[in-house]
Formats: structure tokens, C-alpha cells, sequence
């Protein structure tokens, strides 16, 4: 693994931060309201730049992936559904396992393993 961010990548990576401003200026609320729309712009904006400096140091290959996959997730997902906020991810708290010692641990680590890939930064930044 190289230490510096490939060139395809980097434009890769250059090319979405773009496109989720050019997002954020033709977005319109699902509501048509003038104040929604802003609200929604503004968080769409604030969101993309929240994250972009927080991984702007990252060096490993597959992490740059996964970003750039969330990413790309969830573009997706706020165009079809028309809204910019992440999808919740509907799995109660601690659902998955009775907490007795070592299941905890076991609890915790499927929860992270059912999280969406277009949720996996989202609980770091809010």
C-alpha cells in the first residue's frame, strides 16, 4: 500500500466532493418550502465538509474506498428518497444479544457489522 492517495483516486475523491456541492445548490425540499429547502442545503453542505476534513489524512487504500463508497451510498440514497439526512437503520437497542460478560462484546460487534455502509461515519460526526 502506498502512503500517498493514487491519482485516479484522488480525482475519484475531488470529483464527488463536487458533485455533492453541485447537489446541494439544485436541491429542493420534498416539502416545497423555501425554508426547508434552505435547512436541508445548509446540512447537505455542512455534512459533506464535516467529513471531507475529517478524512483528508487518510492513507490506506481500503479505507479511502469505504469512504468514497459511503459516499457515493449515500448521494444515492437522499436523491431517491429526497432527503439529505442518513436512512436510520431500524434494529432495537440491544436487541441482538442478552448482555452477560463476553456477549456484550459479541452484541457490540455485530451491531457495528449490521451498520450500513452508508451510515458508518454518521454516529462519529454527530
Amino acid at each position: 500500500m502506498s502512503l500517498k492517495m493514487t491519482t485516479a483516486t484522488r480525482q475519484e475523491v475531488l470529483s464527488l466532493y463536487r458533485s455533492i456541492f453541485k447537489l446541494a445548490r439544485k436541491w429542493q425540499a420534498a416539502s416545497g418550502q423555501m425554508e426547508d429547502t434552505i435547512k436541508e442545503k445548509q446540512y447537505i453542505i455542512n455534512e459533506a465538509r464535516t467529513l471531507f476534513q475529517k478524512n483528508k489524512n487518510l492513507t490506506d487504500s481500503d479505507l479511502i474506498k469505504q469512504c468514497i463508497d459511503e459516499c457515493t451510498a449515500r448521494i444515492e440514497i437522499g436523491l431517491h428518497y429526497q432527503i439529505p439526512y442518513p436512512r436510520p437503520i431500524h434494529l432495537p437497542p440491544m436487541g441482538l444479544t442478552p448482555l452477560r460478560g463476553r456477549r456484550l462484546q459479541t452484541q457490540e460487534k455485530m451491531r457495528k457489522l449490521s451498520k450500513p455502509v452508508y451510515l458508518q461515519s454518521h454516529d462519529e460526526v454527530s
